[in-house]
């Protein structure tokens, strides 16, 4: 009888260790195991100015060493920050691509309700870069929220520093140099608005291209080329189209077909769309993003989706949210 025990408990043993070390090399619920790296991209919103439940006004968040980067800021990007255990008040950085409403309308809340005690109490000046004009929206913003500062102020519950603004009108090249850090822009065409700006983030020999609001455009892929990860805008409409107003509105963006002619000649190792416009109610099923992009590009592609994040170093590891929260959290 002691034999036998000794037998079962030997074998239950090894079948554990068996378990066990096959565990490490499974993915748990779509999240792979995440490697040692402090190069981190998060897509706060990947939506458009189209009202959405499930995507987000655009906004990318990049943490680089100790550093945040926010790079625009559409509807609901504070709520997002809050969805990643992050509280408005921890970014003091923001870049803009363009002035286009849906790329702003969150800055209200990113740079106000990050002052608060309850939002971080940011304890550096809201800094933000952005094409020309940014410096000017900036100061009108300041002064549309006076009465909120004043108040604030006068309560002894303000925080002057935090809610501070430190604006900055940019022109192609680099903008930020920090800390290892590199922050190119550089011009895009996204036709209604200009300037435009696409930028580049490198770090450690890594680097990740943002390619904000733009139809096809050489400039970005000479930008973005070497580019570990490529975040490129995409908009599709009903192939039987025959709307002016919708052609109007693809002439400004980038389709599919031809964002698989951008990733073809850049070869990043990850692709990743992002302010995603569908237009006529186009469900994301019928748009066909994937399948018409690989038609053309047949690298990595993926299709993002709110709080979806990537950890980039050695290798590009893509970590997809679950339960509304990211997974790698």
């Amino acid at each position: 009888m002691k034999k036998r025990i000794r037998n079962t408990s030997f074998g239950f043993l090894l079948l554990v260790s068996i378990i066990l070390s096959l565990s490490l090399f499974l993915p748990s619920f779509g999240q792979t195991a995440v490697q040692k790296t402090d190069f981190k991209v998060t897509l706060l919103g990947t939506g458009s100015p189209i009202l959405s439940t499930t995507r987000s006004g655009p906004a990318t968040l990049l943490e680089v060493g100790n550093e945040k980067l926010l790079f625009d800021a559409g509807r609901g990007t504070a709520l997002q920050l809050y969805k990643v255990n992050m509280l408005p008040g921890s970014v003091d950085k923001l870049f803009l691509t363009h002035l286009h409403s849906d790329h702003t309308i969150g800055i209200p809340d990113v740079w106000l309700t990050g002052s608060l005690p309850t939002g971080g109490k940011r304890e550096q000046p809201f800094n933000i870069w952005g094409p020309k004009g940014t410096e000017k929206m900036m100061l009108h913003m300041n002064k549309a929220f006076k009465a909120d500062l004043d108040a604030r102020n006068d309560s002894g519950n303000g925080n002057v520093e935090g809610s501070s603004i430190v604006a900055n009108d940019i022109k192609e090249g680099i903008v930020y140099k920090k800390k290892g850090i590199e922050v190119i822009a550089f011009r895009v065409d996204h036709k209604s608005i200009e300037p435009a700006f696409g930028y580049r983030v490198n770090y450690k020999g890594h680097s990740v291209v943002i390619s904000g609001d733009t139809r096809y455009n050489e400039n970005l892929i000479q930008f973005a080329k070497g580019a570990d990860v490529v975040i490129h805008e995409v908009a599709a409409a009903s192939p039987d189209n025959e709307s002016e107003s919708i052609s109007n509105i693809l002439d400004l963006h980038t389709t599919p077909e031809e964002a698989g002619k951008v990733f073809s000649q850049i070869k990043p190792k990850l692709a990743v769309y992002s302010h995603i416009v569908l237009l006529e109610g186009l469900s994301e099923e019928k748009a066909n993003l994937l399948e018409r992009t690989k038609e053309i590009y047949k690298g990595n592609v993926v299709v993002g989706e709110d709080l979806l994040s990537i950890e980039i170093g050695d290798k590009v590891q893509v970590l997809h949210p679950v339960n509304g929260a990211n997974s790698g959290k």
